[in-house]
């Protein structure tokens, strides 16, 4: 098993060029399973995470999710990104204190995004965002400075779609410390494109939650150095067991287990 230092060093090492997968699993038993398809760095989910604690994203407490980020970290021997969500607090004084906290769990990489969790006012004002990333910035330095921190500009997936907006803010926040940018809802290549030359030359996460006309290699193609997926895979998953939940519950039938994985396939990815 690497150590925390190695996997810190290997994550950043990931970022220097190229384009890597970086899934995220949203219990011990995905993120493993993920490690042995090969992945080279993985990341939490917040959403995922709440649906297997019968809530909605965004309604588990700091404590649960600082728990849970060390539970993964811990688990596989590749880097371990923290989607932190705003931190867990509105001043950056809080969220240097909550930075803190991820720090200690082990990550390799976290990250920090504008939305405020109040959809009638969807993103903190631009001085308060950026002011945010600092303190993200400064507590990690004060720990050592080894983890990653990526600034999310989340305009675009909350009722916002301003991208010369979420660009600004990528830019700030580059300049106020983030080492890697992410705007959730970029999709088309003129828009990946438009951000990738915005921040270059810092690395930008492309978020892929559905099925969009573009290949990995047609991705990597536009600059984008790592490919997340969110609460996509989760998604899939709870896909899977509602169809045939509901055909054995309205149905009566059982036709829905003809796509269940063989319980070997998965023993083998978890134990290697």
């Amino acid at each position: 098993m690497p150590t925390t230092a190695e996997k810190r060093r290997e994550f950043k090492r990931l970022h220097e060029s190229g384009c890597f997968l970086i899934p995220n699993p949203w219990d011990v038993g995905t993120a493993r399973f993920l490690q042995s398809m090969g992945c080279k760095a993985l990341a939490t989910t917040s959403a995922g995470f709440a649906w297997t604690r019968g809530r909605g994203d965004g309604a588990v407490g700091r404590d649960d999710v600082l728990a849970h980020i060390a539970e993964l970290a811990a688990a596989v021997d590749v880097p371990m990104n923290a989607d932190f969500e705003n931190g867990y607090a509105h001043e950056p004084e809080g969220v240097a204190e909550s930075v803190r906290l991820c720090v200690a769990t082990g990550v390799a990489g976290l990250s920090i995004e504008d939305f405020t969790g109040d959809a009638a006012q969807a993103l903190y004002d631009f001085d308060k965002a950026v002011a945010r990333i600092k303190a993200a910035r400064a507590a990690i330095d004060r720990a050592g400075g080894e983890v990653l921190l990526t600034g999310r500009s989340e305009g675009l997936i909350r009722g916002l779609p301003d991208l010369d907006e979420a660009i600004r803010r990528l830019k700030a926040y580059a300049a106020a410390g983030a080492d890697c940018l992410y705007a959730p809802g970029i999709s088309t290549r003129e828009q990946i494109a438009a951000v990738v030359q915005a921040v270059a030359p810092k690395p930008v996460n492309l978020l892929v939650g559905g099925p969009i006309p573009l290949s990995v290699s047609d991705i990597a193609g536009l600059g984008v150095r790592r490919i997340s997926t969110g609460g996509a895979l989760a998604r899939a998953a709870w896909g899977g067991f509602l169809r045939t939940a509901k055909l054995i519950v309205h149905d009566g039938s059982f036709k829905g287990f003809a796509d269940a994985a063989p319980g070997a396939e998965i023993v083998k990815g978890l134990t290697g």
